[in-house]
């Protein structure tokens, strides 16, 4: 049963690897990733397409909208790697690491291309 549904740019190589990265470790299915720019993606009017382009979205098992570092920990923590991602959950830090998330959604493209070498994915390859 899909208990998360998460839209990401399917274009990012980084936004792409971490979707891989999720999928390899989601034994039990728990997670369904949508490429903003498939087909697949039409099935859900409800999602705002340029919304998703800005900031990652996803559809937990109720329908609930979860936005941004929400998303990242949630789908990790469904994985049994939570714990990587809670300290940017706590009060303490959330503020600061959503304003750091926000910038890196902004520039992904530039730091994708910083980190792999490439800047965006055309279906299963990336470009320079």
């Amino acid at each position: 049963m899909t208990e998360l549904t998460i839209f990401y740019d399917g274009t990012c190589p980084l936004c792409a690897k971490e979707m891989a990265a999720l999928a390899k470790y989601d034994t039990k299915n728990k997670i369904q990733t949508i490429d903003i720019y498939s087909e697949a993606f039409a099935s859900y009017p409800q999602i705002d397409a340029n919304a998703a382009n800005t900031v990652l979205h996803a559809l937990d098992e109720n329908g609930k909208l979860v936005l941004g570092l929400d998303v990242t920990y949630q789908a990790w923590n469904l994985v049994g790697k939570g714990w990587l991602y809670a300290p940017l959950r706590w009060a303490i830090f959330k503020p600061f690491a959503d304003w750091c998330y926000l910038r890196f959604a902004k520039n992904r493209y530039k730091i994708s291309f910083w980190l792999t070498g490439k800047s965006r994915c055309n279906g299963n390859s990336c470009t320079k």
